[in-house]
């Protein structure tokens, strides 16, 4: 029998993109409203309590509204918002995170959908802190640019319609100037980081795809830690994990560029290691597709390990070359 999905907000880019990602399946049954059931609370109260699981793709605001909906205690809740990503009670969807954390999701009845950018961030930097390799006191700075779909329907139109008042002509832009964005708590927690961290995220005029960089002075590392080790405990952590992956370290050594579109159109996540031994510097960076692996592809990733079903199902066609 097919299992019962709801996306709460199935009209937006997330949602959307996730609804594609499950149509033609024979495994799930999606329950979807019409435009003007989407605005009436009885009708998603509705929907929400007859899911088997539901997928919100809302404001964090309207996520926290729909769980107190929720009273059917079988349904099953995946919040790609920021309301739940550290709250207790919840699971953080991300699997490759830690040793046992696939188990953790699915077994998870509650799981908040990571940020594209921790996805990244936390991808580099968690396994290299749990090994030790890098202090968790250590002063970390984060860099990424993303394309624009990852600003939502706004910022696409902002970008995409030279007529709208709020038009973007800039061909690359830099936001979170006051250093408060919203996914630096869920970028500290679950790096195991004792401070927060500085993030600088940029806008370029594509239209999705991401890199995520953490620069490293390998001189400020105990024992020194190169950049072999550094790339090994990457590779050990990832080993076995069918959406990420490492590229070997003579690859990324002789890159003169790196492409934040190399992963788009998968559900993988790319780990690279640059470094140049005699300065002692490092920067480490991840790819993704912020639609992919950084939204839609990991919800329904995290979908599938809390159905109790094949953890690529509806995401293998996205494999990359």
């Amino acid at each position: 029998m097919a299992v019962r999905i709801f996306i709460d907000g199935e009209a937006g880019t997330t949602g959307l993109q996730i609804r594609e990602r499950l149509m033609g399946r024979d495994d799930v049954s999606l329950i979807s409203l019409g435009a003007e059931e989407r605005k009436d609370t009885d009708a998603r109260r509705r929907a929400l309590n007859e899911a088997d699981l539901s997928i919100l793709c809302l404001p964090d605001a309207a996520a926290v509204e729909a769980i107190s909906m929720i009273e059917n205690p079988e349904t099953k809740v995946i919040d790609a918002s920021t309301a739940h990503r550290v709250a207790d009670g919840w699971v953080y969807g991300f699997p490759e995170m830690t040793e046992g954390h696939e188990n953790a999701v699915r077994h998870a009845r509650f799981v908040g959908n990571p940020g594209c950018y921790p996805t990244g961030a936390i991808g580099l930097i968690r396994p290299l802190v749990e090994n030790a390799l890098l202090p968790a006191t250590y002063p970390v700075t984060v860099n990424a640019i993303s394309g624009y779909s990852g600003g939502g329907k706004n910022l696409i139109q902002s970008m995409e319609d030279s007529s709208a008042d709020d038009h973007i002509s800039s061909a690359v832009f830099a936001y979170g100037l006051q250093l408060q964005h919203k996914h630096l708590p869920e970028m500290q927690q679950y790096s195991m980081l004792e401070h927060v961290p500085i993030f600088q995220p940029s806008v370029g005029r594509y239209y999705k795809g991401m890199a995520v960089y953490v620069p490293l002075h390998l001189w400020a590392l105990p024992g020194g830690v190169g950049a072999a080790r550094i790339h090994q405990c990457l590779s050990d952590h990832y080993s076995g994990h069918l959406f990420a992956e490492v590229a070997p370290l003579e690859q990324s050594s002789a890159l003169l560029r790196l492409d934040p579109e190399e992963m788009n159109d998968t559900n993988t996540i790319r780990f690279h290691v640059f470094a140049n031994e005699k300065s002692g510097q490092c920067v480490l960076a991840a790819t993704l597709d912020n639609l992919g692996k950084g939204a839609s592809g990991a919800a329904v990733q995290n979908m599938n390990l809390m159905l109790g079903l094949e953890e690529g199902l509806g995401l293998n066609f996205e494999r990359a070359a």
